[in-house]
């Protein structure tokens, strides 16, 4: 029985709650200095700039240390808020009369766990009739996580016959895997169901919104989680799929960087066919038994939502900031697309980790250190 396990015939069936910490192995943490800078240059004669940076909170896969925050050149003191559907944090800026980029910085040390959550489908609860604090996580949305009929007929699609909901999900799971391929050119930026289906393509966003969606037709709380990637790229900005298995809690999945990794090894001339089944096995496995890295920090839970205070309109996301001029959305950018040449406002960004640490959706060396590793 794994540590978790033993953790779990302790604790015993949990309480429904969609803020319940995470439960899984915590393991390997790394501690971050984390110096971030957004630039954000609103249209010439904008009256007001308006800007949201979210805050990383302090939960059971990380703790933020300390945190700083300045602006330049105008020197604008932030007002913190929470909003209120998924208890996401906000530093709201305000810029009358812009002139130029205003920079904000934010220089903050989180220390962050690498979470193994070792799934066992068997012990999995079966929920008849979830409470209303899961609704957020069970809505059809306007922007984001679509469940429309093209959604569920993908569903039924994928799980033609439901099985419980740990395998039915890790079903979903690989029918997105099948069915997407990885694009920044094609991508929504948004975590759009209905992008993802319709193009089948995109980023993590659409990979993740799609997987949060069929989850969702299935009858399954799922969310999308926004952080940060805590090494050198060109966007920091990343995100991954959860969804709510009893009584382990919100169990976490990277589908679009698992995709990557497998075609990595795949194609990998050093390893030979065996190697390469082995570490395809490994790879599937680590994901369907739940895993989050250490070199990622979460920013933002959820999506379709309010800001605090409210912006103009509601979010589809917030993936490192949200900024209004006038209050019309100022797009963001992608950097990791090499054909986009314009941006309204761009990351500066350096992370220093108190010791190396290898990204484990890069280095398939990863998965023979792992319980139960390549075999």
């Amino acid at each position: 029985m794994s540590l978790l396990s033993s953790l779990l015939a302790l604790l015993g069936s949990t309480d429904l709650d969609p803020a319940l910490p995470y439960r899984a192995e915590k393991v390997s943490p790394v501690v971050t200095d984390v110096d971030f800078t957004a630039v954000v240059t609103a249209p010439e004669g904008t009256k007001l700039l308006r800007v949201w940076l979210p805050i990383p909170p302090s939960d059971g896969a990380q703790e933020v240390l300390s945190s700083t925050i300045e602006t330049f050149p105008s020197k604008v003191d932030p007002r913190i808020g929470e909003e209120p559907l998924f208890g996401n944090r906000f530093a709201y800026f305000e810029f009358p009369e812009p002139k130029g980029g205003q920079s904000i910085r934010h220089r903050f040390r989180v220390r962050v766990h690498e979470l193994r959550f070792h799934l066992d489908p068997g012990r999995v609860e079966r929920v008849e009739t979830w409470p209303d604090s899961f609704a957020p996580y069970l809505r059809s949305e306007t922007q984001a996580v679509v469940v429309n009929a093209a959604v569920r007929e993908a569903a039924a699609t994928a799980v033609p016959k439901p099985a419980g909901a740990a395998l039915d999900y890790a079903r979903v799971v690989d029918w997105v895997d099948a069915n997407l391929r990885y694009d920044h050119h094609r991508a929504s930026l948004r975590a759009s169901s209905e992008w993802a289906l319709e193009n089948r393509a995109g980023h993590c966003s659409d990979y993740h919104g799609l997987c949060s969606a069929l989850g969702r037709a299935l009858g399954y709380p799922t969310r999308v989680t926004y952080g940060m990637n805590l090494f050198p790229k060109n966007s920091p900005s990343h995100c991954k799929a959860e969804i709510f298995l009893p009584p382990v809690g919100w169990v976490s999945f990277d589908v679009s960087e698992t995709q990557k990794l497998c075609a990595k090894i795949a194609s990998d001339a050093s390893l030979d066919e065996a190697r390469k089944k082995a570490l395809l096995a490994a790879a599937k496995r680590r994901l369907h038994e739940g895993f989050r890295d250490n070199t990622w920090c979460l920013l933002t839970r959820g999506t379709d939502y309010d800001l605090a205070p409210p912006a103009s309109r509601r979010v589809p996301v917030v993936r490192t900031l949200y900024a209004e001029a006038d209050g019309v959305a100022i797009p963001d950018p992608d950097p990791g697309d090499a054909k986009m040449r314009e941006f309204g406002w761009m990351t500066v960004h350096s992370f220093t980790p108190d010791r190396a640490v290898p990204y484990p959706f890069k280095d398939w060396r990863t998965l023979e250190t792992a319980p139960g590793g390549a075999r």
